[in-house]
């Protein structure tokens, strides 16, 4: 996948950039840069030579009076070297443009208040979007093995999708030392995966793994992260009705949830492939979002009775809503949970997302085919609504 492709673009000034291992930081960076000195912080030399003396950075960097560009990729793995990009950016009347990369925020958020507080923009990669994939994305593909250009790319995308957890449990989570017992927090992925797409419950999902809740809390914490999980809350404005209060929880990628979520024979295929399918519009919502610059927030609706519409992007200049069904007809009784947000808030927009092909038009709510709509995210575009 050409880089050329990515609606990723890139912040004027220096700026860190943070996403999930695997969704092409890198690539993008030697694609548009090739001539930047890079350093690769995954490269365990390369480490322990700055873990040793940060400082050294400033000599590499002294060393390439040529170069413009500075990337370090996987800062979060050498914190220090913040310190000394601070240094560079505020000592010199006329810096390079440093370009930090990291898919964990845990170990950055000391470091980097005072660089992202006007010294560093920060900026997000996400997954793959259909839009970018253009005649090569396919729903169904997408829906088995997710977006992650790692995986998507790969020539057996399930063995490298399977593996995918587990490399996050030992690159991740046990070299960064984030939790002590690599087990629970291996059931605790498993149980959280029931979740995805739903109300989240912590003191169900700790039961369910056999540890406390303030346990959960914290391994939740850590998935988010590592960028591997967000949470999406209930748009209360200006609410006419009772309102539940939990928020929802997805994983970043479709892949990834149906990689982590048992399945056997009391598992129903269109259970699974309703949350999948509810996902895949979360990620691209939440990446349409973030490259937009983030005018735009992403929420649920549902109300104590049972109401619940998907999704609610809320902004500056967005104000939609979407129900997804998994079904490929629609009936007038999907449509009620529309009507009713509709007749809360006149001023939004309105759309049903399914898995047929026809556009139609059902007591004035637009249904269109959830393909159709991927396709047409783009966010140099408002919502294809």
């Amino acid at each position: 996948m050409e880089s050329s492709n990515r609606f990723f673009k890139a912040p004027a000034s220096s700026f860190l950039l943070l996403g999930p291992r695997g969704t092409g930081k890198s690539t993008w960076l030697r694609q548009h840069w090739p001539r930047s000195l890079v350093l690769d912080l995954l490269d365990p030399p390369t480490a322990r030579s700055l873990q040793a003396r940060p400082e050294r950075l400033g000599e590499l960097i002294d060393a390439r009076p040529d170069v413009e560009v500075v990337v370090i990729d996987e800062v979060q793995r050498v914190p220090a070297l913040l310190d000394v990009v601070h240094q560079r950016i505020e000592a010199s009347p006329s810096p390079r443009r440093f370009v930090l990369t990291g898919s964990s925020a845990r170990k950055l958020r000391r470091g980097a208040t005072n660089l992202l507080a006007g010294r560093l923009a920060r900026a997000d990669m996400h997954p793959f979007m259909a839009a970018e994939l253009g005649e090569a994305f396919q729903l169904k593909k997408a829906l088995q093995i997710g977006l992650v250009p790692l995986v998507w790319a790969a020539p057996d995308a399930p063995t490298t999708l399977a593996a995918y957890a587990s490399f996050y449990l030992r690159e991740e989570v046990q070299a960064e030392a984030l939790v002590r017992n690599v087990g629970a927090f291996a059931r605790f992925l498993e149980a959280i995966s029931f979740s995805h797409g739903g109300v989240l419950n912590l003191a169900e999902v700790a039961r369910e793994c056999e540890v406390g809740r303030k346990t959960v809390e914290g391994y939740l914490e850590i998935l988010e992260d590592l960028m591997l999980a967000f949470r999406v809350p209930v748009f209360t404005r200006r609410a006419r009705r009772q309102l539940v209060a939990h928020e929802k929880f997805y994983f970043f990628d479709t892949g990834i949830y149906r990689s982590l979520r048992p399945a056997g024979p009391l598992d129903r295929p269109e259970e699974l492939e309703g949350h999948a399918l509810e996902g895949m519009v979360a990620q691209h919502l939440r990446a349409w979002i973030g490259y937009r610059g983030g005018r735009d927030r992403l929420y649920y609706w549902r109300t104590r009775t049972g109401a619940e519409i998907d999704f609610i992007v809320y902004g500056t200049d967005s104000f939609a809503a979407f129900e997804i069904k998994r079904s490929s007809r629609v009936s007038p009784k999907d449509l009620r949970a529309l009507k009713a947000f509709r007749e809360d808030y006149p001023e939004a927009r309105v759309a049903l997302l399914y898995m047929g092909r026809d556009a139609l038009m059902i007591d004035g709510i637009p249904v269109m085919g959830c393909d159709a709509f991927l396709r047409q995210l783009h966010p140099g575009a408002g919502l294809p609504v």
